[in-house]
């Protein structure tokens, strides 16, 4: 087994230190028995049988809240189980804290980012390493490690960057760096695609292969049912806490799969399945947004968006397509209040925002899907309530004279728990421990319920079940039918084709393109999404 002192010098022989051809035959490398969670009377793992032998890519799949972080908490010493064990290597193990999980070679790239952001990357990566010095860290050592293992990996970062300056993309990439560093057996990856371009993605999955053809165990967790066909060997799928299927993957299909973890068919919503279009005939009405040649730049002085223009109308579905980067992220955050405008303007239903407020931009009728619902979206130790008001809870009806109306606010957050299908166990319950699809229900039914004319929706289906998915994209067609303009921003190709009515291509910050739906070819986009006018 890898230990820490040997940390990046462990990756290229891992598989030798860590399991023997003898270990293999005789044992799983990782094999959980019968683990149970209960959070107060919710059952979040119940009896659940996991087993992973040294070179699978085995994929762990459920909806959301089905139990699958739960589980992998449980083997990265997060959580405690009431029942069941633990064996790596055959032999039954106590994982009593990040720290003994790490000793025993287990290491867990998180969903949402277990990071410190005002620290560099190689801060970051020998945080808690004594082999890094205990007093005085040596930071050139680790970044010059950094630098060999990430060139060896194709994994692009800058060991002296700061996390707080970095992409999500590239924060992704410091999380699966900082596990290969410490030379983990057993890998955990949680929805580690969902921060990715498909470029990016597809580096990874090479990574990966790599490291299992090595002799690592590794866990996927992901809801894209393409590639847990395309990567991985073996899958086992929970549903309610339960497993209820588990199989080599090329003894199933994407389909099957998909009925499995929902215990029924679903087909996502397409734009032409949808009701007809809204107010989006021309009727002499402007554009519910209108951008005109804006400028603005990064957190690290760069400037991402260079003269972008695009507007959005009544009753239509914008799509911007551009791999990440590009300055999609930068041009939502001005256009809903969060980022400095330095040059061009910003319109709201005519009304000039383009240095005005966030609540001003609300009242003006904008709701915002972010893209980071950890970051800019709720507070986890906040209850639903607390976050389902927390864009206005200083307005009427949740607050008059100065009091706050607690029934009004319970009124609120019951029809967002009810019409948004949150699975919960209560309006009370803190938003930071239900699952991350039930989180995005509560921010899209915060967002959705002010009636909103203009929804800015940035990557809303990110880290989603198919299930959630399918009801996400159903209630953006459904707002673009009753007459609101969404602009929507997302990596997913396959999301922007299936709902846009117009889509705008972004390159290196500026709109290089738009294409009518009926324009559309996937060569055609592909060719701008490159930086070529088509």
């Amino acid at each position: 087994m890898p230990t820490e002192n040997e940390g990046f010098s462990a990756i290229s022989g891992i598989a030798s230190e860590v399991v023997g051809e003898a270990e293999t035959k005789a044992a799983p490398l990782l094999d959980m028995r019968g683990i149970r969670v209960i959070f107060g009377s919710f059952v979040a793992n119940d009896a659940v049988d996991l087993t992973v032998r040294a070179g699978d890519i085995h994929a762990l799949l459920g909806e959301n809240g089905a139990g699958k972080s739960t589980l992998m908490k449980v083997l990265a010493g997060l959580l405690v189980p009431s029942k069941g064990e633990v064996r790596i290597g055959g032999k039954r193990e106590t994982i009593a804290g990040a720290a003994e999980a790490m000793r025993l070679g287990i290491g867990m790239v998180h969903q949402h980012f277990m990071l410190v952001p005002p620290l560099t990357v190689a801060e970051n990566v020998c945080l808690g390493l004594s082999s890094a010095g205990r007093l005085i860290p040596n930071l050139k050592q680790c970044a010059n490690n950094i630098r060999a293992l990430a060139k060896a990996y194709d994994l692009d970062v800058d060991p002296n960057a700061r996390i707080a300056n970095l992409s999500i993309a590239s924060q992704q990439r410091v999380e699966i760096l900082k596990v290969l560093y410490r030379g983990a057996r057993i890998l955990i990856l949680d929805e580690p695609t969902a921060v990715l371009a498909p470029q990016e993605a597809s580096g990874l999955f090479r990574i990966l292969r790599l490291l299992a053809a090595e002799g690592v165990a590794i866990i996927f967790i992901s809801h894209k049912l393409d590639e847990v066909m395309a990567l991985t060997s073996h899958v086992t799928v929970l549903r309610h806490g339960r497993v209820v299927a588990s199989a080599a993957t090329a003894d199933t299909d994407a389909r099957s799969l998909a009925r499995m973890m929902v215990g029924a068919d679903i087909a996502l919503p397409k734009l032409e399945d949808a009701v007809p279009l809204g107010a989006v005939a021309e009727d002499g009405k402007g554009p519910v947004l209108s951008v005109e040649s804006l400028v603005c730049r990064d957190t690290s002085g760069v400037r991402c968006v260079s003269g972008a223009s695009l507007n959005v109308r009544s009753g239509e579905i914008v799509g911007i397509a551009g791999v990440d980067g590009n300055g999609q992220q930068e041009l939502a955050e001005a256009i809903v209040g969060l980022r400095k405008v330095e040059g061009g303007s910003i319109s709201i239903n005519g009304y000039a925002v383009t240095h005005g407020s966030v609540a001003e931009r609300i009242n003006l009728g904008l709701a915002h899907i972010p893209e980071d619902r950890h970051r800019t979206a709720l507070v986890e130790s906040m209850t639903i309530s607390e976050n389902a008001v927390l864009e206005r809870v200083g307005d009427a009806p949740f607050s008059r004279g100065g009091w706050i109306d607690k029934a009004a606010i319970a009124s609120l957050a019951d029809t967002i728990i009810k019409d948004f299908d949150v699975r919960t166990t209560g309006r009370e319950q803190k938003i930071g421990t239900l699952s991350g699809g039930n989180q995005q229900k509560v921010v899209l039914g915060r967002a959705l319920s002010r009636d909103p004319s203009l929804i800015v929706a940035v990557q809303p289906v990110r880290g989603l079940d198919i299930g959630a998915t399918a009801f996400v994209h159903r209630e953006l067609l459904a707002r673009r039918a009753a007459g609101a303009g969404v602009l929507l921003i997302s990596t997913e190709l396959d999301e922007i084709l299936a709902l846009s009515d117009r889509i705008v291509v972004m390159f290196k910050g500026k709109a290089i393109g738009e294409l009518k739906r009926e324009e559309v070819t996937v060569e055609r986009l592909g060719l701008m999404m490159a930086g070529q006018v088509a």
